[in-house]
């Protein structure tokens, strides 16, 4: 897909949602995969000709693996002129060598999120971008039914009160295969992730469940977005 038609359905989501006010001031979270590297696009190019003005801060959170190697999201963050942090951690450190988690998931993105949001309030921005993805919204409410027994999803746009920042997904209306496409298309400096439990999660189930039952029932995908969008979850109201 071309950038273009990206921008175009970031564009819809933003002003869906009201997203994006004069002067903000937006850290996106650079972890270096494909989601988030095609956020970075977006916005970058959205900026141009947005009507109202923003900036951006692209933040990386390097969690502490050596192998992990971002110098090529550095170049693409300057040559899309967006200025670029890495904050080092020792996360990884903590969640395998010291507290040997068997399940790290949680308290890895609570770690994570909260190096992030110091960075991001430090650096001056009232809001952060994050790359989740139409899949992504899918298949976070199937988690919640599957695990918790709740009908629920995260929103588009949420105000986080401890961080004082307010959390913003402009790629809601993407596919992932779009991403994907894009992404090989433009050649991306992806990074591939380092973490030894990537790939074996519930999110993988889940998604691996989506796409077979999409093969006996063709539009699941679509219609399960649907259902999120005219449910009650809170934040999925569309701003007219």
């Amino acid at each position: 897909m071309k950038l273009q038609r990206l921008m175009g359905y970031a564009r819809r989501a933003i002003e869906d949602y009201d997203m994006i006010q004069e002067n903000d001031k937006i850290a996106i979270g650079a972890s270096g995969g494909k989601d988030s590297l095609t956020l970075l696009y977006v916005l970058s190019g959205l900026r141009r000709y947005y009507p109202r003005k923003f900036d951006l801060e692209a933040i990386t959170i390097n969690m502490g693996y050596k192998e992990a190697d971002y110098s090529g999201v550095a170049r693409l963050c300057k040559e899309l002129d967006v200025p670029y942090t890495v904050v080092e951690t020792d996360i990884a450190e903590i969640l395998f060598d010291l507290r040997k988690e068997s399940n790290p998931c949680s308290l890895c993105a609570k770690l994570r999120k909260g190096a992030f949001n110091r960075k991001a309030r430090e650096l001056g921005c009232n809001k952060k971008a994050y790359a989740h993805h139409f899949d992504d919204v899918i298949e976070t409410m199937l988690l919640s039914l599957i695990y918790e027994g709740r009908f629920y999803c995260f929103s588009p746009v949420t105000y986080l009160n401890k961080a004082d920042i307010t959390l913003i997904r402009p790629l809601i209306y993407i596919r992932e295969i779009d991403i994907i496409g894009f992404s090989k298309a433009y050649q991306l400096p992806v990074v591939e992730n380092p973490c030894p439990v990537d790939g074996y999660t519930k999110r993988e189930y889940v998604k691996q469940l989506i796409k077979n039952l999409e093969k006996e029932n063709p539009g699941l995908r679509e219609r399960l977005f649907t259902a999120i969008r005219e449910s009650s979850i809170p934040g999925w109201k569309v701003n007219k």
